[in-house]
């Protein structure tokens, strides 16, 4: 079973990450009975469980990105006036 990453599991409500540890604790028993087709199975609910906390890590990035360029566009400014008064 693949697990995600920490960043995406920091971001799965409550009931998400209890579902995703249960998923995963079932994936790991079937490996363990050699079941691969079925614990594929489970890797694909998995998969489907963790898009939503991939897409709010993605709107995290987004957000992180256009808060640096504000800034910078911010800074470029603040520079651009103080060489107009000198």
């Amino acid at each position: 079973m693949r697990h995600c990453s920490v960043q995406v599991r920091g971001l799965l409500t409550r009931e998400e990450l209890d579902r995703y540890n249960a998923l995963m604790e079932v994936g790991s028993f079937l490996e363990s009975q050699n079941r691969y087709d079925l614990a594929y199975t489970v890797q694909k609910e998995v998969d489907l469980l963790i898009q939503p906390a991939i897409e709010r890590l993605k709107d995290k990035g987004r957000a992180r990105d256009k808060a640096t360029q504000e800034y910078l566009a911010a800074k470029e400014q603040n520079e651009n006036d103080d060489n107009e008064i000198e």
